[in-house]
């Protein structure tokens, strides 16, 4: 009986939980439907495309969802680099300055988004480095760098580092043991940080307000609508957004079960 009423409690949690996240959006994605000046599904005017009309004709919109897939992909050119080679670095230390230096590593994950965005203003601005969407891309990296960092070095736990010395005993070099050995490792731990910078950057509003300069990202564009008048175009825009990620993660699992039903399969 105790068994069956936990059963019953956890079920009720995951569909009240399932409902706050997607009831939101799919009242966000209704929005971009119904024929309302106002975003909302209520009351419910009748059926449009005018807004996604609206959107395709947006020019500023369009301008800065590039602006902001250009500094997405910057950001993970670099972030993942630099968090790896942190990883890295935090693995091979031992003691009181490994504890310093994750500490070291971490403490921009927990720092203020606008804080980190005028740091990184006043101090390119000593170096005479205008705002810009660079200086967006830099101070992205200083946090996002970390997250990239985490991953990896959780995946490091897992490795075993007898396998690195066999390599070098066998004649390979540093490098070639690096390459053979611990990065196809890493390889899942790299791949999902690269995602996780991107979409980190995407939404990155707070640093990038205060670094961009005269350019305008997707974010800081929707920002600015906010507080001058929305329009169910932003709604169109998250229903296209949700879409893309919703078929993605579709694909994504359908690949996965098949890759894991070829491999069940072959063990058979």
């Amino acid at each position: 009986m105790r068994n069956k009423f936990r059963h019953s409690a956890l079920l009720i949690y995951c569909y009240c939980f399932l409902a706050l996240m997607l009831v939101p959006l799919a009242v966000m994605g209704g929005a971009a439907f119904n024929d309302s000046k106002f975003p909302t599904v209520l009351p419910w005017k009748g059926w449009t495309w005018r807004w996604f009309v609206d959107l395709y004709n947006d020019d500023t919109i369009w301008q800065a969802s590039f602006n902001t897939l250009i500094v997405a992909i910057a950001v993970v050119v670099m972030s993942v680099p630099i968090g790896t080679a942190g990883a890295l670095l935090v693995n091979s230390l031992k003691g009181r300055s490994r504890t310093l230096l994750y500490a070291l590593m971490i403490s921009p994950v927990l720092t203020p988004g606008a804080v980190i965005g005028i740091s990184t203003l006043l101090f390119w601005f000593k170096f005479n480095v205008p705002a810009g969407l660079h200086l967006s891309v830099f101070a992205q990296v200083s946090f996002i760098a970390a997250y990239v960092m985490l991953m990896v070095l959780a995946r490091l736990q897992s490795f075993d580092s007898a396998l690195e010395e066999a390599a070098l005993d066998l004649g390979a070099t540093h490098w070639q043991s690096l390459r053979r050995v611990l990065l196809p490792h890493l390889y899942p731990a790299l791949a999902a940080g690269s995602v996780l910078a991107f979409f980190q950057s995407i939404e990155n509003f707070n640093a990038t307000q205060f670094t961009r300069g005269a350019s305008t990202t997707l974010t800081v564009y929707v920002g600015s609508k906010v507080r001058t008048g929305i329009t169910p175009t932003i709604n169109a825009l998250a229903f296209i957004l949700i879409s893309i990620t919703v078929i993605g993660a579709l694909a994504y699992e359908i690949r996965r079960r098949r890759i894991a039903a070829r491999a069940a399969e072959a063990e058979a």
